[in-house]
């Protein structure tokens, strides 16, 4: 199998995937929150408990100001650490319920979206794409190697 065309395949996909976030994202956003603040939001409603280097190392972004970000958040009273009873000196992160209600409101807006550009689909279609979803997260995305 002539390997390239399957990664240009997806290298176009994975831009496809930035500009379709970045359109269905676009207005959701709090003014009371910068766009970086935002992406550390919605990294902690999606993954639950995480630490300041978990958010660092998914966001691309220096440990430091990852630790300046949250300490805003916290002051905001969007998010709050969290000192893991067993090892006191693990911190982790976590949305206030001020935090749960801003973004589950952006991932109403964000869904109805979805929704606007998915409507016309066949069950059959949406049940694809569903699948094919589940296969990328099994195989590319989550059973990943360390580089």
């Amino acid at each position: 199998m002539d390997k390239a065309p399957l990664f240009q395949k997806f290298v176009r996909f994975t831009t496809s995937v930035h500009q379709l976030t970045h359109e269905i994202t676009m207005g959701v956003r709090e003014d009371t929150i910068t766009p970086l603040q935002y992406s550390i939001l919605e990294y902690v409603a999606v993954t639950g408990l995480v630490t300041p280097s978990q958010i660092s190392d998914c966001l691309y972004i220096s440990l430091p100001n990852t630790s300046r970000e949250i300490k805003k958040l916290v002051q905001k009273g969007l998010c709050e650490k969290y000192t893991a009873p067993e090892d006191r000196r693990m911190q982790y992160i976590r949305l206030t319920d001020q935090g749960e209600v801003m973004m589950n409101k952006a991932f109403a807006t964000i869904e109805a979206r979805f929704w606007e550009r998915t409507g016309h689909m066949s069950t059959e279609e949406l049940t694809e794409i569903e699948q094919a979803i589940e296969l990328l997260e099994s195989k590319v995305f989550h059973d990943r190697q360390p580089l």
